[in-house]
């Protein structure tokens, strides 16, 4: 599991990302319930999430709308299969627009950077 943590801040907004291997709906929950172990993972706004296995994309906005399918499109266009990527969001206080969607793309920029693919 790599963990970027404090990777993003706007408006009060703090967000950090994480990820891991991940073949299956059931290995995305798992992944999902260790990060959430970190209290701070538990008590976020967002973990927003997607995943490319063999069987199907994989993603879930928990209440992040829209989020969840930049993850997965990026995933796509980078070709990256069988890990989940999980975008966290602890909100700040004020809507940030559109460039929520711009800081969930710099966060799954930033962890494909430190994973090296």
């Amino acid at each position: 599991m790599l963990v970027l943590e404090n990777i993003i801040s706007d408006r009060g907004s703090r967000y950090a990302v994480s990820g891991g291997p991940c073949a299956s709906d059931a290995e995305a929950q798992a992944f999902l319930k260790e990060l959430k172990r970190r209290k701070k993972f538990a008590k976020a706004t967002h973990n927003t999430w997607a995943c490319l296995t063999e069987s199907a994309p994989l993603k879930n906005d928990d209440g992040e709308s829209g989020a969840g399918m930049v993850i997965l499109r990026m995933l796509e266009r980078e070709d990256l299969r069988n890990e989940i990527v999980v975008v966290t969001r602890w909100y700040g206080g004020k809507h940030l627009g559109g460039d929520r969607f711009r800081h969930v793309q710099d966060a799954v920029r930033q962890y494909i950077e430190a994973r090296g693919h």
